[in-house]
């Protein structure tokens, strides 16, 4: 089933905001589908993303929506590299195998 389009909610005064742009940039280009950050939608994160042990949605998450119109969480904890920063490379490769399932 091919991806429409990938949908990230976020904040732009959180600290992984950015990154999360650049990977929804990255993995537009490489599945030629466009892109949509949404802004503190917890209806949109209620309905369709994760949740912690108390019931409450968080920030950051990234979602792809099917051309059948179905919408799947594929990230809501960014991976981190030795160092402790962000890894794009590591968070594009779990989005892609979970699309490809």
């Amino acid at each position: 089933m091919s991806v429409r389009e990938i949908i990230a909610v976020s904040s732009k005064t959180h600290p992984l905001h950015r990154f999360i742009e650049k990977l929804c940039k990255a993995l537009s280009e490489e599945l030629k589908v466009p892109y949509e950050i949404k802004l503190e939608d917890y209806v949109f994160l209620t309905q369709y993303g994760a949740k912690d042990e108390y019931g409450f949605t968080f920030l950051p998450q990234v979602f792809v929506e099917y051309e059948d119109g179905r919408v799947e969480l594929v990230l809501s904890e960014v991976p981190l590299n030795e160092r402790l920063k962000p890894d794009l490379e590591k968070a594009k490769e779990e989005i892609l195998a979970k699309i490809k399932k």
